[in-house]
């Protein structure tokens, strides 16, 4: 029901008798809610990108059937998020019995407070009106979390002052659940939550009352339970016991972007690039692409562990950090704009190595190596998708690479470092004779800027030693194409001297 101002100036039970208003329990609430948003058109999930297809009509389904629900995907697959975007279905505000601790329906109260109060007062009995954000209630699981947090326990000095006997409902003290009565209550990490404390679930989930200590206390709480788990976690730290998971309505499985479109999107809208301290971060649109990819590659990557996953905020942590090394340097070199360069991205890995989780042949070849590889990989990637494959080309008569490699061939290099300023940067690259032609013909859509040109150059660069055509030497934060015939027959020479020393 939508509130308005005159419904929220109603105090006492009998002004909200008279106006007629009705109370839904939570679930039929929200699945009110939904048809009328759905009918409307109304986004009922903003800002989760790629999940159109997939996930959110499987939550409408859910909230529709009046189903508790579990979100299980890997990391990172805003799980969290979706639980906390779900008040959004709940009215804006539900009257209450006034300073309730279990949120009391004014017309059928369900803690002995609130019926001793409106057997007392009856029309007089005051109420309060309380928000949708006021309903929604979330815990961690963890192995330290007990029954008493979670449904209430037996309160020891209220039995005293009150010389009350340990099964009366005055002496209960309630958990976090009960507490939640009339709203949604969210439990993340499931799967972490000890056994026997999932076990004390059962009764809320299937008969949708409480019991407190044995006691023949019973009382029906109205509650929407939802949960979250990773699948990793099924082996790793505990798993979800069968008959909770039977109890459970509806499981919605969760994923990764489908495409690299939507991967872009999510980390944009999530990555902090605007920084607002007088430059202005730019990162062309290829480069976001990189990312994305990025991730992509450790997803598939016989290095890092799968059942573990990578999560979004991988790309987005990258992104932030790419974004960072380029404000440093148009800080320190004095330039109105930080324009993100491919050099950027091997300067920002520390995002992503603390982001992945490597099996036994990954931590051999040691985590930054795994890091350079897979950025390596996504380079590539992205190079192929502008340019022609630089083998196939070689065996053209008309090979588009041929200008730029006989360059390196006579002993030339290009030195690239991520704190060169913009015009030294371009001028080095600028050198390499047929490299801006490629771009013009390749990437005309891919620059707006001289700054951003530059950039699309020094992807040719790293797009040829990617595909084995060019040598790269790094050294400190500077980074030496050269050729690589000429490298490989030093790394011989090198070895010869090695052999025989």
């Amino acid at each position: 029901m939508s509130m308005n101002d005159t419904l929220l100036d109603i105090k006492t039970l009998g002004e909200l008798k008279k106006s007629g208003y009705r109370v839904l329990p939570v679930k039929e609430e929200m699945r009110r809610n939904l048809l009328r948003k759905l009918a409307a058109g109304e986004t009922v999930f903003p800002g989760i990108i790629g999940y159109d297809k997939t996930v959110i009509p499987q939550l409408y389904n859910a909230i529709l059937s009046r189903h508790d629900f579990i979100l299980l995907g890997l990391r990172g697959q805003a799980k969290s998020r979706i639980l906390r975007m779900l008040p959004a279905l709940l009215d804006a505000y539900i009257p209450i019995i006034r300073d309730s601790e279990i949120n009391d329906n004014p017309f059928a109260p369900i803690s002995k407070q609130g019926r001793e109060m409106v057997a007392e007062r009856g029309d007089e009995t005051e109420i309060e009106w309380v928000s949708r954000e006021q309903r929604y209630g979330e815990k961690l699981a963890t192995p330290d979390v007990t029954i008493a947090d979670l449904i209430g326990d037996i309160d020891p000095i209220k039995a005293a002052a009150h010389r009350l006997h340990y099964a009366h409902e005055g002496v209960i003290h309630f958990g976090i659940i009960p507490r939640m009565n009339r709203g949604i209550f969210a439990i993340n990490e499931l799967p972490d939550l000890q056994p026997r404390i999932q076990v004390g679930l059962f009764n809320l989930m299937q008969e949708k009352d409480i019991q407190i200590r044995g006691f023949p206390v019973r009382i029906p709480v109205d509650v929407l339970m939802v949960y979250s788990a990773n699948p990793e976690d099924y082996t790793n730290r505990g798993s979800i016991i069968t008959p909770l998971k039977d109890r459970i309505g509806s499981q919605i499985l969760t994923h990764y972007p489908a495409d690299i479109a939507s991967a872009v999107a999510i980390t944009a809208q999530e990555a902090w690039v605007n920084r607002g301290d007088g430059v202005t971060a730019r990162v062309v649109p290829f480069m976001r692409e990189i990312v994305e990819q990025t991730a992509v590659e450790a997803r598939t990557s016989e290095y890092v562990d799968q059942k573990s996953g990578v999560s979004a905020r991988m790309t987005i942590s990258f992104l932030e950090n790419i974004v960072s090394n380029a404000e440093r340097r148009a800080f320190a070199t004095g330039a109105k704009e930080a324009v993100a360069r491919i050099c950027d991205m091997f300067a920002a890995l520390s995002a992503v190595t603390g982001k992945i989780e490597l099996v036994y042949e990954g931590e051999q070849e040691g985590v930054t190596n795994v890091a350079q590889g897979l950025l390596g990989k996504a380079i590539r990637t992205v190079f192929l998708s502008f340019f022609p494959d630089p083998f196939k080309a070689a065996k053209k008569e008309q090979n588009p690479y041929q200008q730029v490699l006989a360059y390196f061939k006579n002993e030339k290099t290009v030195e690239i470092s991520d704190d060169l300023p913009d015009e030294a940067y371009r001028t080095r690259l600028q050198a390499v004779p047929g490299l801006e032609e490629l771009v013009d013909t390749h990437m005309p859509e891919a620059y707006s800027t001289a700054e951003e040109k530059a950039v699309c150059m020094e992807l040719v660069l790293e797009g040829l030693h990617q595909n084995s055509m060019l040598s790269k030497d790094e050294l400190d934060n500077s980074r030496v194409y050269g050729d690589i015939i000429k490298r490989m027959f030093d790394d011989l020479d090198d070895d010869d001297i090695n052999r025989y020393a």
